[in-house]
């Protein structure tokens, strides 16, 4: 059982929690990763850690569903021209919102791509990751069947485009992540510009 003096099911428990985790992935990286590695990071008793999860993998799904839903619950786009809409959709998905946190977006794409990379081992991980590209995928549909039913984008096909968007947008940061290129979201940006949206543009040039 937790201390008496520790509220274990606070939002505030989990959160530290959840920050101790990423601390630790940060420093450790996924697969040399201990529980005792999460709990150096945890300014409370390590006791808490052990009554909420069942061991490391336990913990990493649940963090990873935290780093999820820091950026599922982002404020909705208040845009309503859908180009301008289409354009803050995608920056935000490529370069981040401002989570308002320690850490920025970039140190938690850092964690978020490791995780991935380990997602065909894990099928927990795995369900996780697909829900959260059908959300960003999902996204940007939304965006572009609005524009195509307002006149303003050329009647394409829907998620096919949007596919080709998210995957351009989940390219870009792994580059960046993975291989070093800081450029590569800026480069995926005027590729986006310069290649895609040009084919939404109206027949009769209406943009």
């Amino acid at each position: 059982m937790p201390p008496a003096n520790e509220t274990a099911s606070s939002p505030d428990t989990r959160e530290a929690i959840m920050e101790a985790t990423f601390r630790a992935l940060s420093k450790h990286g996924y697969t040399d990763l201990r529980v005792r590695d999460i709990g150096e990071e945890f300014e409370k008793s390590r006791t808490l850690i052990h009554y909420h999860f069942d061991g490391k993998h336990d913990l990493i799904s649940a963090f990873l569903e935290y780093l999820v839903e820091q950026y599922e619950d982002q404020p909705a786009v208040e845009v309503t021209d859908p180009w301008d809409a289409l354009e803050v959709r995608i920056e935000q998905c490529l370069l981040g919102p401002d989570l308002g946190t320690e850490f920025d977006h970039w140190e938690r794409m850092t964690v978020y791509h490791e995780l991935f990379s380990q997602a065909q081992h894990n099928e927990r991980h795995r369900d996780v990751f697909n829900e959260h590209y059908e959300v960003l995928r999902g996204n940007i549909s939304e965006v572009l069947q609005e524009g195509i039913e307002q006149g303003a984008f050329r009647d394409v096909d829907v998620e096919d485009v949007a596919q080709l968007i998210t995957d351009v947008i989940h390219a870009a940061r792994a580059r960046k992540i993975s291989l070093g290129h800081d450029d590569a979201p800026e480069q995926a940006l005027r590729a986006v510009d310069e290649f895609v949206l040009p084919t939404l543009e109206p027949e009769d040039g209406g943009r």
